[in-house]
């Protein structure tokens, strides 16, 4: 697990004393998110499971996503903004029954956000163009980088090659 200061991991966004949050004092701060969907956009091109998942930072069942056992080449983008975020040649089975990968496209794309709730610490990743929640990153993956993104189906979209 990342420490709360480890360099990847960008503290809540609702800290607005927090120099790492706050553009003025940092301009490699996060990128504003997209803010023109409104949450009855949201709704209308969302499925209900998707909307829960991306908006609210829920988590769908594991083993029931169309992506966690998906074999074929392409690229996974976010389902709100459609930003490209993984590519298949990173993709393993991590025998958690979600999309699992090793790293990103670009490290640019995905924030990493330290998140305390249900009472763990855990690494919550989002789409850094919308704020689309994707899911968790743990430290348990393979190499090269020994991560695991642990991404919610739901909260993608996939292009084959």
């Amino acid at each position: 697990m990342l420490a709360p200061d480890h360099p990847d991991i960008v503290p809540p966004m609702d800290d607005p004393t927090n120099p790492a949050t706050n553009t003025a004092a940092n301009p490699a701060a996060p990128p504003e998110l997209r803010t023109d969907l409104t949450e009855t956009d949201l709704r209308e091109r969302l499925s209900a499971e998707q909307f829960i998942v991306t908006q609210q930072a829920g988590t769908e069942p594991a083993f029931t996503g169309a992506f966690w056992d998906k074999k074929d080449a392409g690229i996974y983008r976010c389902v709100v903004c459609e930003m490209p975020l993984f590519s298949s040649d990173t993709k393993y089975e991590s025998g958690s029954g979600w999309p699992s990968f090793f790293e990103a496209l670009d490290p640019e794309k995905v924030t990493l956000i330290e998140d305390r709730s249900h009472g763990m610490s855990r690494t919550e990743a989002v789409c850094a163009h919308c704020g689309a929640h994707l899911g968790h990153v743990f430290q348990d993956g393979p190499r090269p980088t020994g991560q695991r993104f642990c991404m919610n189906s739901a909260s993608l979209d996939f292009l084959a090659e």
